[in-house]
């Protein structure tokens, strides 16, 4: 339902719609919702139709609406300054939905330039580059309950099991067509569901004109890309992602925006959103702006614009991306080619200011979200709350544990032992942040290898080696996330340009595989030990972490009861351990509910017969222990039995 307002003869309609306060806050950088204003806005004033027009363009000499609906003549619809404000307005009657439309922008130096509305909910198919206008208050939402459990409590002791995805890539149509988003809410929404995973995480989906950016060079921050569908479309996606109990995250890209000339940059003929100086303003390795986060109204976009994600497309979480780029002035720079702050240092400190309002102000409105920080030095504190001196995010991408582990899977298992200190080094540094386990699409792309295809030995080595890194990852703390593909074992690299291979669940391994990793996401949702402390050393225990001449490793996971223990144990050689002992806490029979090597994983079965009887023989420092089968590239995971009544025999392979 579109606005109305009813103003006196003659009075003035923006100054009815955006009042003096709105004005201010934008100014000094604190608005929250300034996309309620400013943008196209269809409305009825006093009876009439029409959209109210609103851009921030402080240094121009004029701004004029052009559209298809006045022949792009910027005579005819010229806006008007909001006093000091750097605001343009005006209300132009008969513009309705669908009118696309540009901004007609005189410089200071009389040039022309268009340029598409920062604020629109939509834009034109690409190659297009015009908005769209657009009213978002038409869909009816059915997640009230998902969105009321959401926000009365948090993450952070919860199964979150992150599958992401690249819309344009995870599978097309017929004739090689994108998909839309009303196709993926059926295909994808029951696809992760039957595969156990808890969230969707979309590569962005912001407005962007090349697709082979994968939506990182956004031009449009506040339009749901036109490539997929409609605004409305989107929202039917996550509506159907909610009521399927799957939540969802949006990358969304802060860091830095594309030169195109209908964009952001250099917006009214100066460096309005970025800064003028390179050394601040300019990436060298990526070819795009940095925002200003130090101008107040740069402040109030950015802000205003992922809690526009969460209010109007009710996402449940953020992932921010390249926050390492943003902390750090001298980041992608060589010495002289970057500016110290004020106080001599290379730390950046409006972005710092930036991400701690930014958090703050998101969790204000939505405390069960989730804020994801891609951040990959050792800048501390990136999940702790400003408060307390952190920037306060929920969650930051475990780049350490992932660069190590991938170095380490692929190395070939003879040299693995005396690189062991890659596998077991994360656990020093896991609970100083809130992480996220991270094998993501930047690691199967550009010669990187796709994950099947950085195992080492042959064919069924390959996929053993998988499932056994797969297993590791799921038994380490933290929160999981896995990249389209990498659950079925797809061979080639991450093509953005045409669908996964999903033939090749034809094929025996890829189908067992696929199997696994569902099954791995089951338990990890049932098992309250491999989620319940994640950020805390109550919840991990090595049994041994020093057997590097094996390379294998074995530990606990623990719940907030024993009974809820897990004992895991993972082997990354091709060589069967008999008679691997190792030391457990308990008296009892230890239940195998895992094993990598199954047959019906695509295994060669070896293992425990069901589980082992604990014997009094301490070992490991505990007071009791296991004699155990250690698959070949394997993990076993083992459950105690601690309340149940203890099997006479104990079966052993």
């Amino acid at each position: 339902m579109s606005l109305r307002i009813n103003v006196n003869e003659g009075a003035d309609v923006s100054a009815a719609f955006i009042t003096d306060y709105d004005l201010y806050l934008f100014n000094e950088g604190s608005h929250q919702k300034i996309y309620e204003k400013l943008g196209a806005h269809p409305m009825t004033v006093n009876g009439r139709t029409g959209t109210h027009f609103a851009v921030w363009a402080p240094n121009a000499k004029s701004v004029s609406l052009v559209c298809n609906y006045n022949h792009w003549d910027g005579r005819a619809h010229p806006l008007k300054p909001m006093g000091s404000s750097g605001v343009w307005a005006a209300f132009i009657p008969d513009i309705h939905p669908g009118e696309v439309y540009k901004y007609e922008i005189r410089t200071q130096s009389d040039d022309i330039i268009l340029k598409a509305d920062p604020y629109a909910f939509h834009s034109e198919l690409r190659p297009g580059t015009a908005s769209v206008v657009c009213e978002l208050g038409t869909y009816e939402w059915h997640d009230d309950e998902w969105i009321k459990n959401r926000d009365a409590g948090n993450t952070f002791d919860k199964p979150v099991s992150i599958y992401e995805v690249h819309l344009g890539s995870w599978a097309r149509a017929e004739g090689n067509r994108f998909m839309t988003y009303r196709e993926f809410a059926g295909k994808l929404v029951q696809y992760v569901k039957d595969m156990g995973y808890t969230h969707i995480e979309l590569l962005p989906v912001s407005e962007h004109p090349l697709d082979d950016s994968w939506g990182y060079q956004v031009t449009g921050y506040y339009s749901v890309t036109s490539r997929y569908g409609r605004p409305e479309d989107f929202m039917y996606f996550v509506d159907q992602c909610h009521l399927n109990g799957i939540g969802v995250i949006i990358d969304w890209v802060p860091a830095h925006f594309p030169k195109d000339a209908h964009g952001l940059a250099r917006f009214d003929g100066t460096a309005l959103y970025e800064h003028l100086d390179p050394r601040r303003g300019e990436h060298p390795d990526w070819g795009t702006y940095i925002f200003n986060y130090s101008r107040n109204e740069v402040r109030s976009f950015l802000v205003s614009n992922a809690v526009f994600w969460f209010d109007k497309y009710h996402v449940d979480g953020i992932r921010v991306d390249a926050v390492a780029s943003m902390l750090y002035l001298d980041y992608g720079r060589k010495e002289g080619e970057w500016i110290p702050n004020e106080y001599g240092g290379k730390e950046n400190l409006g972005a710092i200011g930036f991400l701690k309002q930014l958090n703050s102000a998101v969790f204000s409105h939505f405390p069960g979200i989730m804020m994801i920080a891609e951040e990959s030095t050792t800048w501390p504190m990136i999940t702790k709350p400003p408060y307390t001196g952190g920037l306060g995010f929920s969650y930051k991408w475990n780049m350490g544990w992932m660069n190590d582990y991938l170095r380490y899977v692929s190395m070939d298992p003879v040299y693995r032992k005396y690189h062991h200190e890659l596998l077991t080094f994360s656990i020093m540094y896991a609970m100083s942040e809130n992480f996220i386990l991270v094998l993501s699409h930047d690691e199967v792309v550009h010669g990187k290898r796709s994950m099947i295809g950085k195992m080492p030995g042959d064919y069924w080595q390959k996929f053993a080696g998988l499932r056994v890194t797969y297993g590791y990852m799921f038994g380490h703390p933290g929160k999981k996330l896995m990249f389209m593909g990498n659950e079925f074992g797809q061979f080639i690299e991450w093509n953005f340009n045409q669908s996964l291979d999903w033939h090749l669940l034809d094929y025996d391994m890829h189908r067992r595989l696929r199997d696994y990793v569902r099954d791995l996401n089951m338990l990890y949702r049932t098992e309250k030990a491999m989620h319940e402390i994640d950020f805390s050393y109550d919840g991990f225990e090595w049994i041994n972490c020093n057997d590097r001449d094996n390379s294998t490793v074995s530990f606990l996971r623990k719940g907030s009861k024993p009974e809820d223990t897990l004992v895991f144990v993972c082997n990354f050689t091709p060589v069967v351990r008999s008679g691997y002992r190792i030391g457990v806490p308990y008296d009892t029979y230890y239940r195998e509910i895992l094993n990598s090597d199954s047959e019906m994983y695509g295994g060669s079965n070896v293992g425990n017969f069901g589980g082992v009887r604990a014997n009094p023989e301490g070992h490991d420092g505990r007071p009791y222990s296991i004699d155990i089968c250690v698959p070949p590239l394997a993990v076993v995971i083992f459950k105690p039995e601690i309340y149940k009544t203890v099997p006479d025999k104990n079966p052993r392979k």
